[in-house]
């Protein structure tokens, strides 16, 4: 398959993800099982939809662990960032246009991930998050990010019955966000974390600010995974 047509996909698939994901987030009223749902869904129909494709990554991490544990090269990892970073903000993009459509006002925080008194402030008491410092999140999102690399590589591997990989991942990823949406609102993926980011209100807090370990953190819990694999699983000679 032509990098075009995988950038297309992985475009095409983030964008569904983020819009799906954090579009339920911010309008579905369904709680956190809700919106934990509304990602592990939305990736289980992509990975049937696109995954012959591209390989339904979505997600700068997963590609990132993809390429340390040696399944792509390094121009193709950046092609996909590149597709997967635009994807998620025209997601936000037309996110916000239906936020302003809609009259709800100021963003807030949006969809946006954060951590400390300052996300927990700015999004509410009533919202439900709890006060988690820098730290806390940074081992969150690494640790989760892994174990969701682990169960990409293992349910993607020729040597695993791949037809349930989408289902797996899926389900992997609705399990990561009952986890840890009440500490970070989940992240355990960069291009969805700098979609919600730049499009929040940054009056009223610095998500910009925190945008950082979003990004780290996920990349670090995918490379430990990218080479964990290779341990746990290496290939025959």
């Amino acid at each position: 398959m032509k990098i075009c047509n995988k950038m297309l996909a992985e475009g095409f698939g983030t964008f569904v993800l983020v819009l799906g994901g954090c579009g339920t987030a911010l309008f579905g009223h369904v709680g956190f099982l809700g919106v934990a749902l509304a990602f592990g869904l939305t990736v289980i129909a992509m990975a049937y939809g696109i995954g012959h494709v591209s390989g339904a990554h979505l997600n700068p991490a997963v590609s990132f662990g993809v390429f340390v544990n040696g399944r792509m090269s390094f121009k193709e990892m950046l092609c996909y960032w590149c597709a997967q970073i635009i994807g998620a903000i025209i997601a936000g993009a037309v996110l916000l246009a239906v936020w302003k459509a809609a009259g709800m006002g100021n963003t807030g925080v949006f969809a946006a991930n954060g951590f400390g008194t300052e996300f927990q402030a700015a999004a509410g008491a009533e919202a439900g998050y709890m006060n988690v410092g820098w730290a806390g999140a940074f081992i969150v999102e690494a640790v989760l990010t892994f174990v969701f690399l682990m169960v990409i590589l293992g349910a993607t591997d020729e040597r695993s019955n791949t037809k349930a990989a989408g289902l797996a991942i899926g389900l992997t990823l609705t399990l990561i966000h009952l986890v840890s949406i009440p500490l970070t609102n989940t992240s355990v993926n960069p291009a969805r974390s700098i979609s919600q980011a730049i499009f929040s209100d940054c009056t009223t807090w610095s998500a910009c600010g925190q945008l950082w370990l979003f990004i780290v953190a996920p990349l670090v819990g995918a490379a430990v995974a990218g080479l964990f694999y290779k341990c746990v699983a290496p290939k025959e000679k």
